[in-house]
This record gives structure tokens, sequence and C-alpha cells, in this order.
């Protein structure tokens, strides 16, 4: 494989293990992922224990898992994942109420990621492609926010590789000029936000934020915006996630989380203009 080419490209035939008390549920998730990923193989778990049992029969290449399990919750099956895995495993906590974790940043850093459940099982299917196998959506248009050109240049690259159109600006008021001109329909449509959350000049990365879901008017799904930071205080994540930002991505940039996140980010928009 190339140097550039992404770690998390798995297989044509993943194994994808779902964790859920519920063998509805269970269900419903195996046969959506049978029909979206020809050749990916379903191994169902009702609990922790089945889990374990089923890492020790053969490894898996992605793990999705319910908050809570009838012998315990999903992260001490995340952590089992960990100590049993001999390579890095994405984990997807798949939760009805994800999005008020995520807020209130209760994952550890046994959890990937996360996915709302009442997104339905159709975007979960996508989104566990993005893992497994992720698919380029050639010439969507990505806003890119970061007044280091070092920066910028290298995380350009990794989204250019995915066939991302990326306009970058250095500031938050060259963004709004350019998103002010896609309003009024003298650019073309700009498909997601990507911003840095500390911006040279007055305005930062919340601002942008802030301005996009109330000056434009623009919902998560209508614009996507994915914020970058290196900041750990829970505080100041949790307040970018509650003024509108879809998700945050961790700096230093790793291009797996990067890409996953801004593929799957840009999916999911186009499932709802379905």
């Amino acid at each position: 494989m190339a140097s550039h080419d992404l770690k998390y490209l798995i297989s044509d035939n993943p194994r994808v293990m779902v964790a859920d008390g519920s063998k509805l549920v269970r269900k419903l998730i195996a046969d959506v992922l049978v029909r979206e990923l020809p050749g990916v193989e379903v191994v169902g778990c009702s609990s922790i224990e089945e889990a374990r049992q089923a890492l020790e029969a053969g490894s898996v290449n992605l793990v999705t898992t319910a908050l809570s399990l009838p012998d315990g919750d999903g992260m001490e099956l995340a952590r089992s994942v960990r100590a049993a895995a001999q390579a890095y495993v994405p984990i997807i906590v798949v939760s009805g109420d994800a999005q008020q974790h995520l807020v209130e940043r209760r994952f550890t850093e046994y959890v990937t990621d996360y996915f709302d459940k009442s997104l339905g099982h159709e975007a979960l299917a996508e989104f566990i492609r993005g893992y497994v196998q992720p698919q380029p959506i050639p010439g969507a248009r990505v806003l890119y926010i970061e007044d280091s050109r070092v920066v910028a240049e290298a995380t350009k690259r990794m989204l250019e590789r995915q066939k991302l159109e990326v306009v970058h600006v250095l500031t938050a008021e060259e963004a709004f000029a350019l998103l002010t001109a896609e309003s009024l329909g003298r650019v073309p449509r700009i498909d997601l936000v990507l911003t840095d959350v500390t911006l040279k000049g007055e305005l930062s990365g919340r601002d942008v934020v802030e301005r996009i879901r109330i000056d434009f008017d623009y919902g998560k799904r209508r614009l996507p915006v994915l914020v970058m930071t290196g900041d750990a205080n829970r505080h100041n994540q949790s307040g970018l996630l509650r003024a509108g930002a879809n998700d945050l991505v961790q700096k230093p940039i790793e291009e797996r989380l990067l890409v996953t996140k801004v593929l799957f980010q840009l999916r999911l928009a186009r499932l709802e203009e379905r």
C-alpha cells in the first residue's frame, strides 16, 4: 500500500460485532449491515460475557455496543475489547442519549465514537461503512478555516485524498464572506465546514458555529460543522457542541478519525435529502 493509504481500510469482508441486549435490535442492525455491506459478517452478542467469548473465538474489525447491557455497561465491554484486541479496533457506542453523553464528555478513551440511535439503522449502516469501507464523495466541498498554512496544507491533503474539494481560508471573516456568497447563489454549494477552534482575529471557531446556526439559520444537516480542538477542557468542548457543532475532532489530527467524521457527516446530510 502507498504510504498515505489509511490504516483503517480494513477489508472487503469485515467482521462487525453488534452488542445489544435486545435480540430485535441486533437483528435490525444485522439485516441493514448485510444489505449495505456485502461480505460483512455480523457477530451478534447479547452480553459482555458473550462478547468476550466471541473475541476469544476470532478477531473483529469493529464493535458497536449499547450503553447498557444485561451484565454491565458498554464501557466495560470497550475495555474488554481493548484488552483482547491485537490491533486497533474502532468501538462505537450506540445510544438514545449519545448526544447528551457526548456533550457532557462522559465517554472514555476506550470509545472511538458515538452514534445517536434516533438517527435510525440506515444511518448506522452508513456510519459503520465509514470505518470499515470508507466511500469517498467526489466533489463534495469543504470550507476549511485554519490560520496556520502548515497545518492547513497537511490537513487538506488528508481530505483531498478522499476526492473532496477543499476551500481553505485563514479567518472566520473570509468564511462568512464565502457563506454569504453561497447563500446568494454566487459560488457553488458548500457541503461542510471544518474549522479550528482558535483563529487569528477577533472571531473564533465557536463564533463560526454560532453564526452558521443563528445568522445563516443552517441546521446541522443542511451544513454540518466540525470543530478541531486541542483543548481538553470538558466545559469548553461541551460549549462547542451546545453552540451547534456536529462533532469535535481532537488535535493533533489523526487522519482516520478526521476522514471518518467528515465523510459520515456528508453522507448523513445526503441521507436527509433523499
